[in-house]
């Protein structure tokens, strides 16, 4: 016998007993959104080399702050008597607003402060929370998984404040604007964490019993076809077949992107691997070809590749959700509102990301030189143990058949060590 939604969601009578109940099965889905946002964000932005205390660090001071934010802002537009009412669905709410911050974060990460960052933070809640009860509630559009109002708006409102904070002196890049091994292995620990809790993003806020399920389900497919994509494509592009982390670590998530706003629909197993499919490959392209012509000819220097990760897929889903509901997918749905809510969020992101852009721009909140960009040490006590190159490079001439050569060659390496610690 295969598993029904009635044995996922079994249904108990109505009134308290019930409430409570989906309140407990809530919990599961809220740890799990909990988990992506702390753990998930935090440490994929730990690729940078030496930015990684200020990845996780700051992540969880805006995460922290926006969540309370959210729950102001949304809360306004659903008063009770008067009042804010808190609850499961609320704080999951909240942390969905929160990761539109968090995904912007991305495209100036390393270049802001972190008083710069809490501007962004209340200015694009503010903003978000007004083309979010625009779609959902005046437009009554289909977005269960947030492809538009979350990642294409924060993804967009992002490389809109990246292009307004701009900064010349790093057209020629930057030293520490790179990974080295551990920082790529710590990143994928986020891409992990994110790709497992994924489908629970998608189904948080999806009508209890079959349609969370089949949001779970799709986005449980789309991942998965989007790996092998992702993959795929990767070996294409690269040097002599090789995969490349950067695109390992993100384009394969950019299923769970692309199918959220169809992720309740009714699209099949083939529909969800297909958008997955797609996301991947327009992911993996996007960060080998995109991304830099991004930065060399229209001066938005995207440090993560939300625009490859979040926009671009966030956009297919959008355009997928007005297909899917043109084809019947959804019930009571209106393709022409599905395409007036993306063309919303990418009006609100680009217009707020400006004018947020600019007030960040102000001198007096402490944006950092472009000497000190990518570095920790600007804002944390950061220890001075000596650099791996150094220590991997003393291994090796200590084994070289000419014993004699390792003496110097330690000195040699502890006086460039001296002269990249006092630098």
């Amino acid at each position: 016998q295969g598993i029904s939604p009635g044995m996922l969601f079994p249904k108990h009578p109505v009134g308290e007993s019930a409430a409570e109940l989906t309140s407990l099965l809530m919990f599961t889905v809220f740890q799990d959104v909990h988990v992506m946002i702390f753990i998930g964000f935090g440490f994929l932005m730990t690729f940078l080399k030496r930015y990684g205390f200020s990845s996780v660090g700051i992540n969880l001071l805006l995460a922290a702050f926006g969540l309370q934010w959210g729950l102001l802002m949304q809360g306004i537009w659903h008063l009770v008597d008067g009042k804010i009412k808190i609850d499961i669905f609320k704080i999951i709410n909240a942390d969905f607003s929160t990761a539109t911050v968090l995904i912007s974060f991305g495209a100036v990460l390393g270049k802001t402060s972190p008083v710069q960052l809490l501007i962004m933070t209340i200015l694009e809640i503010t903003i978000f929370s007004i083309n979010e009860h625009l779609v959902a509630t005046v437009l009554g559009a289909n977005d269960v998984g947030a492809s538009m109002i979350i990642h294409a708006y924060g993804a967009y409102f992002g490389l809109a404040v990246a292009r307004v904070l701009y900064r010349p002196g790093l057209r020629n890049g930057h030293e520490n604007d790179g990974s080295v091994y551990h920082s790529d292995l710590f990143a994928m620990i986020g891409t992990v964490f994110l790709w497992m809790f994924w489908p629970s993003f998608n189904s948080a806020i999806a009508e209890p019993g079959f349609t969370q399920l089949t949001a779970v389900i799709n986005t449980y497919l789309s991942l998965a076809a989007c790996v092998l994509s992702a993959y795929a494509i990767s070996s294409l592009v690269e040097h002599k077949g090789k995969l490349d982390m950067v695109h390992i670590q993100n384009a394969t998530l950019a299923g769970g992107v692309a199918v959220g706003t169809c992720a309740d629909m009714n699209i099949g197993p083939f529909g969800a691997m297909l958008i997955g499919l797609i996301a991947g490959i327009i992911s993996t392209l996007g960060f080998k070809f995109l991304s830099p012509i991004l930065a060399s000819n229209l001066g938005i220097q995207d440090t993560c590749g939300v625009h490859n990760l979040h926009g671009m897929p966030g956009i297919l889903g959008g355009l997928a959700g007005i297909v899917a509901v043109a084809l019947g997918k959804k019930e009571n749905g209106d393709p022409a509102m599905q395409a007036a809510a993306l063309a919303s969020s990418l009006g609100f992101a680009l217009v707020g990301g400006v004018v947020t852009g600019f007030i960040m721009k102000l001198p007096f909140w402490g944006q950092p030189p472009d000497q000190n960009c990518f570095d920790d040490s600007i804002y944390w006590e950061v220890g001075n143990p000596v650099p791996h190159k150094y220590y991997l490079q003393c291994l090796t001439v200590k084994h070289h058949k000419w014993q004699r050569q390792w003496i110097p060659c330690l000195l040699k390496l502890l006086d460039e060590w001296f002269e990249d610690y006092i630098r």
